[in-house]
């Protein structure tokens, strides 16, 4: 049997006095930071592997950095240091803008809540702590959260912000605390500690690396464990997650990094081989891309979609089509749905008794004659026929009825399409108003019926512009 020939990374990245503890991809697929225990981050540039600049610094301040974690907009880097401190950073400018103190040891890992607006530490004081970005304050009932670990290792939020996940050293296990109030929903108690955790995008699952070399995975609904991805022979550092939720980059103390499937809980290719240990990893925000940190003071880049080809598990990479899932995870429901007014018509007999030359104004609403010249001679009624009983009823065309209780109201979609058109999907006739996000649906193409309805019921503007030209002195048109 072909032994298969080990995976070597495209690019690294050398210039770091001392071990990398941090790596991330900056938005636009062209760069990745990284932080080290030299004190420094440092921009690099994918395509080529050089360093970008300068390496970035705390002016008077040479702390060692032992994590980051990048704000979900890409512009702002947070960053925990040995002395303490958390320090968020201007990623355009390469400074710091905010530092942070309150912790008594060093700052072993750093999380944004979802929306940017807050930042939650963990330290080997055995405390988290949650820093409001805006304010530049310390929130109030969070800082401190006594965790009861000895040294907290990891913090992570929810998806939805509501939670607070901690693992660590000491009181073994996981502890999930509120993310408003500070107080603890649940432990999960294992005979291990926990080095890194990740939530699922969908907030279902649960994921821990632990320090005897395996990945746990547990259902938030119930915490308990359902998967157990074995693989890694020493402590798993790190884990990143790719946002489809089915392909999971971990690293270890045993010197690698590796792919898991999350469809099948089964690791993909061979290990990636390290000098030394693997700190931290991220994926790009395509996944083709995985950027790791090693003790050796470098930083590499690897092919992931190559060796998903290699698998066969290109499809790892597949994202779904945004509209479609939000449209799946949030069906459209008439609490949130936009009323759609009745349109208002021309009151019935409004031009009886007026005398007119041209056809009747039935004929004229279901029938409009398609050219303008001849319309506009057709429409046209004499100044002598009655003028003030036009005024009187021009009140009408804008008068309110009131709704007839066998009417419907179009918010659902349209159970079937028209002859005329080609099989194209349900289309939902009225935007809504969804989480504060407005829901936008493509025009449908006019049908005739629908042409036949809008001539029949014109807008009020257009019933004034039609009185206008009914009342108007006739003109005697030949040519």
């Amino acid at each position: 049997m072909k032994k298969k020939s080990a995976v070597t990374p495209r690019k690294t990245m050398r210039g770091h006095t001392d071990q990398i503890r941090g790596v991330a991809h900056l938005p636009g697929g062209q760069r990745i930071i990284t932080c080290s225990s030299d004190g420094s981050l440092r921009l690099w540039d994918l395509e080529s592997g050089a360093q970008i600049g300068d390496e970035w610094r705390d002016e008077g301040d040479e702390a060692e950095i032992r994590t980051m974690a990048l704000s979900p907009n890409g512009k702002t880097l947070a960053s925990g240091s040995y002395d303490g401190t958390v320090r968020l950073w201007d990623v355009k400018t390469g400074k710091v803008v905010v530092k942070w103190e309150g912790h008594t040891e060093l700052v072993t890992s750093v999380c944004w809540s979802p929306n940017g607006e807050r930042v939650v530490s963990g330290s080997y004081d055995g405390t988290a702590r949650v820093w409001d970005v805006k304010s530049e304050e310390p929130v109030k009932g969070l800082n401190p959260i006594k965790t009861g670990h000895e040294y907290v290792d990891a913090v992570s939020y929810s998806p939805e912000a509501t939670m607070i996940a901690t693992g660590g050293y000491n009181e073994r296990g996981i502890k999930i605390w509120d993310a408003k109030t500070g107080k603890l929903l649940s432990t999960i108690k294992l005979d291990q500690s926990v080095w890194c955790l990740a939530w699922t995008s969908d907030g279902k699952k649960l994921i821990a690396g632990l320090n005897g070399g395996s990945i746990r995975i547990f259902d938030t609904a119930t915490w308990q464990q359902i998967a157990d991805l074995e693989g890694h022979t020493w402590a798993v550092y790190s884990i990143t997650l790719f946002p489809n939720d089915r392909l999971l980059a971990s690293t270890s103390w045993d010197k690698t990094a590796r792919l898991w499937s999350l469809d099948t809980n089964l690791q993909v290719g061979l290990p990636l081989q390290h000098k030394n240990y693997v700190v931290c990893a991220a994926l790009s925000a395509d996944g083709k891309l995985l950027s790791t940190g090693c003790h050796d003071e470098n930083a590499y880049v690897w092919d992931v979609q190559a060796i998903l080809k290699t698998a066969g598990l290109e499809d790892l990479l597949c994202i779904p089509d945004a509209h479609k899932y939000e449209l799946k995870k949030k069906s459209l429901s008439g609490a949130n749905a936009t009323r759609r007014p009745a349109p208002r018509q021309v009151p019935l007999g409004f031009f009886d008794n007026v005398q007119d030359s041209g056809p009747s104004s039935t004929t004229r609403r279901l029938h409009p004659d398609p050219s303008p010249h001849r319309r506009r001679r057709t429409f046209a009624l004499s100044w002598g026929s009655r003028p003030r009983a036009l005024l009187a009823r021009l009140p009408q065309l804008f008068r309110r009825s009131p709704p007839n209780a066998g009417d419907s109201v179009e918010l659902q979609q349209r159970s079937g399409p028209s002859a005329s058109s080609r099989r194209s999907p349900p289309v939902v006739e009225v935007p809504a108003l969804d989480d504060k996000k407005a829901l936008y649906t493509a025009r449908r193409p006019e049908r005739a019926s629908d042409k036949a309805k809008r001539i029949k019921n014109p807008k009020w503007w257009a019933r004034v512009v039609l009185f206008l030209c009914c009342a108007s002195p006739s003109t005697d048109d030949s040519h």
